[in-house]
């Protein structure tokens, strides 16, 4: 059975992450080699870590079962990304590596902001890390139940059960290593997820002899990019819906801290066509996935998002089988990980770190940050527990919530020396409560996916009201171009 070839892979997967976190914790010593990794990524580790970051189990369950749903119109959403993909490392991953550097070595997003604007208020850093916890939050809950439902499909594991386990591997190796095991376990992920999602449609589609012809058969609709399942048009709201979330890519603080770690600036350039080719490679190939499912199961599923857990099981052996089935674990690790960082990062350095007159001494700042990873991970893990949870959704509401929220801001504060703290708060404050307001409303303009109105609101927030604010100080916009000379 499946079930043995993936307990076996399973437990040398298990044994590789621990003594990679083992290795990582020889080279942990203060609170920026935890969070950061001391700034020593190369470009192919940097790039690989922060694809395997970014995409998660979401990459092998939920794209999948959406191309499974709507056939080709799921390349809108994979070309989206991918646009998001190149315009972040073209736009932000230079800028900032350079520049959070430079504002004494600023580990965190909502530090970077805060002394980008030399802020003496606590609001701006306040804010932007309370949303990154909640966002994070259930971030972290959708690769819990992507574990839960990998467990449950395969070993018939209780799904609660499931959850819990994988949630206490996740945490055990994050708690050894910090940064540098998270990323050196993200190339592992990675090149583990590659060939699973290149294998199981190349083995579908190769072994058919008119894949095209046969997924006509099934529903013609699904090979028409411009309507959805049931040949209606797509419309301008479900294509931008689809499309825009590659506009979250700018305030994803667990892809951006993959920027700031990078030892060299100068190799951005080819860790960026590296990351962007591996993404686009990834996303195809999960699409087709789904899509594959299509003509090759014969009975269709009732959970969407298992039909590329169900394809490998009916596809091969056992022992292979096992193999692949642990690629989509370590898809679901390899965010979970980075999110619980970036979240106890929040916790322990921006808003712990502001009761503080001084900063804390290195040893308990490394506790402290190991102690919210555990507090996360709880949280997220009891959420979690509903079995009926879907993994798209929640990341979807996570991604965009980052991405409006935080994206907006980032940007704008790379290129514009006009930009004021006032407003770089309404940004955050505006893109956040969009996400929260227009996701819990529905009909009409509300189907729109609430990264794209976040997204802008923001941006048009942060415009507005950095206008009618007084100019920044000089110190702060002399800083500013100064360390902009660097990029040039």
């Amino acid at each position: 059975m499946a079930a043995d070839g993936l307990l076996i892979n399973f437990i040398v997967y298990v044994a590789a992450v621990f003594a990679i976190g083992i290795y990582a914790a020889k080279r942990t010593h203060n609170v920026s080699d935890y969070l950061l990794g001391g700034r020593s990524l190369g470009p192919k580790v940097a790039a690989l870590s922060a694809g395997a970051s970014d995409m998660s189990g979401w990459l092998l369950i939920g794209l999948p079962g959406f191309a499974y749903v709507s056939g080709v119109e799921a390349f809108w959403l994979a070309g989206g990304l991918c646009i998001g993909v190149a315009l972040a490392w073209g736009l932000v991953a230079r800028r900032l590596r350079l520049y959070s550097y430079a504002l004494d070595d600023a580990v965190t997003i909502p530090i970077y902001l805060q002394r980008r604007f030399a802020d003496s208020s606590p609001w701006l850093r306040i804010v932007s890390a309370s949303f990154i916890l909640l966002f994070f939050l259930f971030y972290v809950c959708s690769g819990l139940v992507g574990s839960g439902k990998l467990f449950a499909s395969v070993f018939g594991w209780d799904y609660q059960v499931a959850v819990v386990v994988g949630a206490t591997v996740v945490v055990s190796y994050t708690l050894i290593g910090g940064f540098l095991a998270v990323s050196w376990t993200d190339v592992l992920q990675a090149i583990l997820m590659t060939i699973a999602l290149v294998i199981v449609p190349y083995v579908v589609i190769s072994g058919s002899a008119d894949f095209s012809g046969s997924l006509s058969d099934v529903n013609p609709e699904l090979l028409d990019p411009f309507t959805n399942n049931k040949g209606e048009p797509l419309g301008w709201i479900a294509w931008a819906s689809s499309v825009g979330w590659g506009l979250a890519y700018f305030g994803q603080p667990h892809i951006l801290a993959r920027f700031k770690a990078m030892k060299d600036p100068a190799m951005i350039p080819f860790a960026a066509g590296f990351g962007v080719s591996w993404s686009v490679l990834v996303y195809v190939f999960a699409v087709l996935a789904g899509m594959s499912g299509v003509t090759y199961l014969a009975e269709p599923l009732v959970d969407s998002e298992q039909v590329f857990m169900v394809l490998i099981e009916s596809i091969f052996h056992p022992a292979v089988a096992g193999f692949l089935l642990a690629a989509i674990l370590a898809a679901i690790m390899s965010t979970v990980d980075s999110q619980l960082l970036v979240s106890s990062a929040a916790l322990a350095e921006d808003l712990y770190g502001l009761r503080r007159a001084g900063d804390l001494p290195t040893q308990s700042s490394l506790r402290l940050g190991r102690s919210a990873v555990v507090v996360m991970a709880i949280v997220a893990a009891i959420i979690a527990l509903d079995p009926d949870s879907s993994v798209l959704g929640i990341v979807g509401y996570a991604w965009g919530g980052l991405g409006s929220s935080l994206g907006p801001a980032v940007l704008l504060s790379l290129y514009w020396p006009r930009m004021t703290k006032q407003g770089a708060l309404a940004g955050v404050l505006v893109g956040g409560l969009t996400v929260l307001i227009w996701g819990s409303l529905s009909g009409g303009i509300f189907e729109l996916y609430e990264l794209v109105p976040g997204f802008f609101f923001s941006l048009s927030a942060i415009v507005i009201v950095s206008l009618l604010t007084p100019v920044p100080e000089q110190r702060v916009t002399a800083e500013f171009k100064k360390i902009l000379l660097q990029t040039d």
